[in-house]
């Protein structure tokens, strides 16, 4: 394969970037905005942003003090944010607890939920608040000028005026409170953020979070939680509370921003007329200071539980944490982005391949948080042992010392910085507006320096600096300089403690009982009435005319056109094509999708390991490490994945096709090298590696117990719907339960099995990678097609022949109503089933079901009531259903919250306007933007899935037409699903002892 020099390759990849971006360089919009009429605002900056294709402003209202940011161009999908730096003394989690509660009701929409009004009802694209360690954010975005008026209002109110200084209830709902239903009862602390803070403190990479950013600032707010440390929370007073609001919650501390195409001129004199000008400037301290450097590294021991049976072997964590400098330095901020890439992340990078290889731990993660003042650098060893901790640092100083001496490897610094650049020129955040990632990470800067809000938004120059420093020293320097020679760090272990959880817990009751005991007759009471009183709060509707001063839009606002469907069937080299012609700035998607059907189903947990496998093992031509680097010089890089198609017109049969998938993504000149690279992953891997595949088995295990951890919904309701749903019983045993157990199996038994892995991975390979087996999906301009028909005939040709065709896979389902126990403090409860099986029909008004029951019925039983976090259902066009809570202290009491569902919709009674705000709420879910690979993507799965543009059409007009009897009559879709019984619970194992009656078997999760 032909190498080109560093500098050639530079030189290429900036000629075909600048032609395909060249408006980033040589126009910017013709429409300038006309600042200089607004008398209300002081102009600091005002120029064009050619990186961004666009043209941004810096403003700072005169009267209030307020810091306006703007960024004006053509993208539809406007974005307003308001912030407000927030660093905090405790760990009572006030900042958190604020931000829930400023959007429970204002003085203008005195509503008691105007958020869940917004969401019910709003065609947003993004509608959210978020708590960091030194600020807090309040960004809302939308397509709709109308709407966005409305977010923007909502929003501003929110914070400048809420009701929490007249309704102490709300913080008691949102932040913590005792409960105490009856004199003779338990005394309990309940509230969501308290609720949600006890799930996020029982994952271990929470806990290890935490205290890398507390160790290495203990002088600053950074030595803090301010999401809460929920064995602090309950010292938080409410008039501590109110104060900190009124401190920090005033436009002299706020960070105002506008993107995206709308008239700037109108929005600020807005913003000054309605909100700014009613205050005067003042001096707020919040400002975040540096910590003094550590003249030694500090090194800190903490604990974090396990269940009580787990072994604590291969179970501790291992971190090494530096502080990089300050966030206001471009390009180290981007340089370091690049180290973590090339020492760290990718995979065969040298400091995971040592501590891989020297035995210390089974999962290496790095990771560069330029989220603060001071960023950091870490380095963890996941499932490792105390007394590595010392050749943990001696492997990871020896190796960086080595780079230092003999220099960096080029190939990966090329690598890192491509793969950065790819992605920030693509621009592609996945759902997320692009308009609110860009102003997340001006944060970065603005924050602690006014003056320099652009600095990390536009970064093409950096890049092009950093692609002339490779060859020069310059990174090996920063090696030196930040991780080697810099004693500003921490050496941060949490070691696990079985039972922990329960202990706690049982001295928390012990707390609150001694506590109890010592009140007066006089006092129990006042517990049981304020509980009763919450109660009565939470429970008591809003005022029909206090809902209806949230502003909304008309169905007639919304269109009734579906998005266009981008699909052209074709072959290519006699290969099936599906080609979606959308313009994508000269990128080319390309998928190739091969058929799972004739694998048993005793073999499908061995398909998950080989999508795990493939990309980031040996090949014949490259070590893994290589092979990546080489994939993200060329390309915006390949991966794997397992798809479900379901078959729409044949639901009854349960029909639906798996596929193996790779997929890349590259400029139309590359799209013949990622094809050279697929080809190498699919027909050149060495999967008879046992060292490489044990440690691939071993990172897996570790990925799965930390995802069931944080997102155990998802495997709950995937878990339960596979009692008796074949598409969900071959996801689970890909990707699920099953699949973690068996990879744990595997990896614990390892030297018994490797013989049975490797044949049945070389197996399975050749069974699925035939000529005949494959087809193609290509998102493209038409001139990018032409690229792809002149380079897959050679990898058709590189593929397995065909053989005879096996019986297709039939899967065996079993209904088993599992409680699985961890250590965790809370709960995700699922009870799942099939509404066709029972004879109803997949309507679009199921989909309407879901927001109410989102954010009506789940929401005020599940979060408002019962203290969780979350909740969440979903109905699907399979006949598939499921209801599951997440971070929940409860159990039983869910459960028999889901059991009342269908009552609740046959009673359904809304007015015509709460229909309407139901509906908008879910076309907002519908319409959501879409980037040219998600088009592509979305295109391809409606082609797969059987389903046709008419059909679309259907549901659309069933959604926008719906009324209440419509509800109404889909209680039988949940009276189904329902009845199906069918439960999986993940948590904590005193709480599924205590409930084990809901079960048919209760196990150890991990």
């Amino acid at each position: 394969m032909k190498n080109n020099s560093h500098q050639d390759l530079v030189s290429n990849q900036r000629n075909v970037y600048n032609v395909i971006y060249e408006t980033n360089y040589r126009t910017w919009r013709k429409s300038y905005m006309d600042l200089t009429k607004l008398t209300a605002y002081e102009i600091i900056e005002h120029r064009p942003l050619l990186d961004l294709k666009s043209e941004g402003a810096l403003l700072r209202h005169k009267k209030s003090g307020a810091r306006v940011l703007l960024i004006s161009n053509d993208d539809e999908n406007k974005v307003f944010n308001i912030g407000f730096r927030t660093p905090t003394t405790n760990s009572t989690g006030v900042p958190h607890i604020m931000e829930h509660t400023v959007l429970c009701g204002s003085e203008k929409f005195p509503t008691k939920d105007p958020f869940v009004e917004l969401v019910k009802g709003s065609l947003n694209t993004f509608l959210n608040a978020m708590t960091y360690p030194d600020k807090t954010v309040y960004p809302v975005a939308s397509c709709n000028e109308k709407d966005f008026q409305n977010l923007m209002d909502v929003y501003m109110d929110a914070v400048l005026h809420p009701n929490i200084y007249k309704h102490e209830e709300i913080f008691r709902q949102e932040g913590w409170n005792y409960h105490l239903e009856e004199a003779d009862g338990e005394l309990s602390y309940n509230g969501v953020v308290y609720n949600e803070m006890k799930g996020a403190f029982s994952s271990p990479d929470g806990v290890l979070d935490r205290m890398i950013l507390n160790s290495l600032f203990p002088d600053t707010t950074y030595a803090n939680e301010s999401g809460g440390d929920p064995d602090v929370i309950p010292e938080l007073t409410y008039e501590e509370y109110l104060n900190f609001h009124r401190t920090y919650y005033h436009p002299s501390n706020s960070y105002i921003y506008l993107y995206g195409n709308m008239d700037m001129e109108e929005k600020l004199n807005w913003l000054d007329q309605e909100y700014l000008s009613a205050y005067d400037k003042k001096e707020v301290d919040s400002e975040i200071h540096l910590q003094k450097p550590f003249e030694k590294m500090h090194d800190i021991t903490k604990p974090y539980s396990i269940a009580s049976n787990e072994s604590t072997e291969d179970n501790t964590y291992l971190s090494y944490n530096k502080v990089i400098g300050t966030s206001l330095d471009e390009k180290l901020y981007l340089a370091f982005q690049i180290l973590d890439y090339a020492l760290l992340s990718a995979p065969g990078a040298p400091i995971t391949k040592a501590l891989l290889e020297a035995g210390i731990g089974k999962d290496i993660s790095g990771s560069y948080d330029s989220s603060t003042y001071q960023p950091i650098f870490s380095i963890v060893a996941k499932n490792a042992n105390e007394e590595q901790k010392a050749e943990f640092v001696k492997v990871i100083e020896d190796t960086l010392k080595g780079i230092v001496e003999n220099g960096m490897d080029k190939k990966a610094l090329e690598a890192g910085i491509n793969y950065h650049e790819f992605r920030y020129r693509e621009a592609d955040f996945g759902g997320y507006p692009k308009g609110l990632m860009y102003g997340l990470q001006i944060f970065d800067s603005w924050l602690y320096d006014e003056t320099k809000p652009f600095i990390h938004v536009e970064a093409l120059d950096t890049f092009a600096f950093l692609k002339e420093q490779i060859s020069t020293g310059y990174f090996e320097k920063l090696i030196q300089t930040y991780l080697l020679d810099n004693q500003h760090g921490a050496l941060v272990t949490i070691v696990p403690e079985p039972g922990r959880t329960a202990r706690l817990d049982a001295e928390l009751k012990e707390k609150l009982q001694a506590y109890k005991e010592s009140l007066s007759r006089g006092e129990i009471e006042k517990l049981v009435t304020d509980t009763k009183h919450l109660q009565e709060y939470q429970e008591e509707p809003s005022s029909q005319e206090d809902l209806e001063k949230i502003p909304m839009l008309t169905r007639e606002d919304i269109s009734r056109e579906i998005a266009p469907i981008y699909n052209e069937e074709m072959k290519i080299a006699d290969i099936p094509t599906v080609f979606h012609e959308i313009e994508t700035n000269g990128i080319g998607y390309l998928d190739l999708m091969f058929d799972l059907s004739d694998v048993p189903e005793k073999d499908l947990p061995m398909v998950g390991l080989l999508q795990a496998v493939l990309g980031i093992i040996d090949t014949e031509h490259y070590e893994y490490g290589e092979l990546f680097n080489e994939i993200n010089r060329h390309t915006g890089g390949i991966g794997t994945s397992l798809e479900l198609y379901p078959d729409v017109t044949k639901v009854k049969e349960k029909e639906f096709k798996a596929t193996f998938e790779i997929k890349g993504k590259a400029l139309y000149g590359q799209i013949p090298f990622a094809i050279r690279m697929m080809k190498e992953i699919l027909t050149a891997s060495k999967l008879d590696d046992e060292k490489r595949l044990k440690e691939i088995l071993s990172m897996t295990k570790t990925r799965l117990q930390d995802r069931f951890l944080s997102a155990g919904h998802s495997a709950a309701a995937l878990r339960a719907m596979s009692y008796k749903s074949p598409i969900s019983k071959f996801k689970d045993t890909t990707n699920g339960i099953e699949y973690y157990q068996n990879i744990r199996e595997m990896e614990e038994h390892f030297d018994e099995k490797k013989e049975e892995i490797i044949s049945g991975l070389k197996a399975l390979s050749e069974l699925l990678f035939r000529k005949g087996n494959v087809m193609i999906s290509y998102t493209a301009s038409r001139e990018g097609l032409a690229v792809l028909e002149e380079e897959i005939g050679s990898l058709k040709e590189a593929l397995y022949p065909e053989r005879m065709p096996q019986s297709r896979c039939i899967l065996h389902c079993e209904k088993k109503n599992e409680g699985f126990k961890t250590s965790s403090k809370v709960q995700f409860a699922a009870k799942a089933g099939n509404f066709i099986d029972a004879g109803e029909e997949y309507n679009g008004a199921l989909q309407i079901l879901k927001v109410i029951m989102s954010y009506e019925y789940l929401w005020i039983n599940i979060r408002v009531k019962g203290g969780a976090y979350g909740c969440m259902s979903n109905f699907n066009r399979i006949g598939e259903g499921y209801f599951v809570s997440y971070r929940d202290p409860n159990l039983g009491r869910t459960l028999e919250i889901y059991d009342g569902v269908p009552e609740y919709l046959e009673n359904f009674t809304v007015s015509e306007r709460d229909m309407t705000k139901y509906i908008i709420g879910t076309i907002s879910n519908i319409d959501q933007p879409m980037t040219p690979a998600t088009k592509g993507d979305r295109s391809m799965n409606l082609y797969m899935n059987h389903v046709s543009a008419e059909m679309i059409r259907k549901e659309r007009e069933q959604i926008l037409t719906a009324n209440q009897e419509d509800i109404r009559a889909l209680a039988g879709v949940a009276r189904a699903v329902l009845a199906n019984d069918q439960i999986c619970v993940i948590g904590n194992e005193a709480k599924i002892e205590e409930e084990k009656e809901l079960f048919m078997t209760v196990e150890n999760l991990f």
